[in-house]
């Protein structure tokens, strides 16, 4: 399709434009551009895309301040202004909730915007490959329909990203190169291919270092990097934790028994960046990179870091237990404001029983307790549940509790009749939302409030339909968490009809 006006922001990062009454969606593209779109997928009344020449670019365009921005797929908008990246999230909550919801909703408080846009995460996971991603601009002279280029054959259009900036680089004229040094993130859409980065503004220092002394060391003596196709190799992964307490957790991930050559590296990574107060490893031989079911090694110092949530001017911080398998906010001070809306929107008193569903580590449950009478926390993980009581623990929290298990199975009239008939309701699901299960058993409990904490407003909007039988929605907080990339928190109180 040639000399497309791209008019729009769509969902999942991208934008839109029109052609003949069909709706074209198109990956890296900003609302102004005119360009020629390759098309990957095309239904009869919409198709998806991505860029092939740019005749036009949008008066509103940045420049990506990272040089890996179209490889990682990490940050999909940094060509986009913050400010604007603001207004399209605000804008997709809000058209999800009515166009999915269909129940009568009230106007959208603003959204809150990231503290940082840069370095904001506190947890990173890097891999190490044998197959180094090439970005289309180390080879963007070659034809697209060589053996060194795309898939697209479109040969003529091998000039096509000339009017990018440099740092524009795109993963479908990406190609494969086979290289021990590959330590990063997967290209987008690709599960063997690693983009090798230099550096990344994703999570302060110590981050880049530690990724950097592990590639060096492992090149120069010779440690082989993971084959996720033949499945061998010895360094797999290395997942980081940096709290704003400054403590910093690694845990590099082998697929090899090798005790000896793993505590030479761990070793020389201890002496190298001190700042680390938590050294583990773990052996992953499995094909697949879970380690839910696999145990850290504690090779130097503590098995778990440190991080704090202050709930407010003048009241005490809150500190949590993190080991290598707990659930924790990615962006700590983002969490600290999703909570405070979340204790908000529950309006305690002092004198409410508040139930914590898919409470993780209990980190809402524990925020909110100060100003509820009781918390009763509950989560499938059983593990989970032993992070929130020793968080609660910690804390010094006698009125919190948590349970292990399913809400539809442990919420009975035996239970309420120990602990009480919730009179506020925190939910926190994951992407996929709730169950409908679970949405009929609260309908059943009834409480006064809900506060719904979601990470996709669409299965939110979902089951905010299905709770308008006996809810109304009151309030609407949009949050960002992840500034640059697709993803967006939302906050809804609900009250009873």
């Amino acid at each position: 399709m040639e000399k497309l006006l791209i008019e729009d922001y769509a969902a999942e990062g991208r934008s839109l434009a029109r052609w003949q009454g069909k709706v074209v969606f198109v990956e890296r593209t900003v609302p102004g551009d005119v360009v020629d779109v390759f098309l990957y997928k095309n239904k009869k009344d919409w198709a998806e895309g991505y860029p092939l020449t740019f005749h036009q670019l949008s008066p509103v365009r940045v420049t990506p301040f990272c040089k890996h921005f179209g490889d990682c797929g990490g940050c999909q908008w940094q060509m986009v202004p913050y400010e604007q990246q603001l207004q399209f999230k605000q804008k997709q909550v809000q058209d999800a909730l009515h166009r999915i919801g269909k129940i009568p909703l009230p106007e959208l408080l603003p959204i809150i915007g990231g503290r940082n846009d840069r370095y904001y995460r506190n947890k990173l996971e890097y891999t190490f490959g044998t197959y180094r991603y090439v970005p289309e601009t180390e080879f963007k002279k070659a034809p697209l329909n060589s053996p060194k280029g795309g898939t697209s054959g479109a040969s003529d259009k091998a000039e096509s990203f000339e009017l990018l900036e440099s740092s524009e680089t795109s993963s479908f004229a990406g190609g494969l190169e086979e290289a021990r040094g590959a330590v990063g993130f997967h290209a987008k859409g690709l599960f063997d291919k690693v983009v090798d980065i230099k550096h990344c503004y994703l999570q302060p220092e110590p981050s880049n270092q530690i990724r950097e002394t592990i590639r060096e060391y492992a090149l120069a003596h010779g440690l082989s990097f993971y084959d996720v196709r033949h499945h061998t190799g010895f360094l797999r992964n290395v997942q980081l934790r940096i709290c704003t307490t400054g403590e910093v957790m690694v845990n590099v991930i082998v697929a090899e028994d090798d005790t000896k050559k793993t505590a030479q590296l761990l070793e020389h990574l201890k002496q190298t960046v001190p700042s680390i107060t938590a050294l583990l490893y773990t052996l992953n031989t499995k094909k697949n990179d879970s380690l839910y079911d696999l145990e850290p090694v504690l090779y130097s110092g503590k098995n778990y870091v440190i991080e704090k949530l202050s709930p407010g001017p003048g009241e005490e911080d809150f500190q949590f237990k993190i080991g290598p398998k707990s659930f924790f906010q990615t962006n700590t001070y983002q969490g600290e404001q999703l909570y405070k809306i979340a204790r908000d929107f529950a309006e305690l008193t002092g004198n409410e029983i508040v139930y914590d569903l898919y409470c993780g580590t209990g980190s809402i449950g524990i925020f909110v307790s100060k100003k509820a009478r009781k918390v009763i926390g509950v989560e499938m993980i059983e593990a989970a549940i032993g992070d929130a009581r020793e968080n609660a623990a910690m804390n010094n929290l006698h009125t919190a509790e948590f349970y292990a298990g399913d809400v539809i199975d442990i919420c009975n009239n035996e239970f309420f009749a120990v602990h009480g008939r919730p009179d506020v309701i925190i939910t926190d699901p994951p992407r996929a939302g709730m169950h409908e299960k679970l949405v009929r058993k609260i309908l059943e409990i009834a409480a006064p409030v809900i506060v719904y904490v979601s990470c996709n407003p669409a299965t939110q909007a979902r089951d905010l339909n299905w709770l308008g039988e006996k809810y109304a929605v009151t309030k609407i907080q949009p949050v960002d968490m992840f500034p640059h990339t697709l993803h967006i928190e939302n906050v809804v109180q609900l009250k009873l009809k």
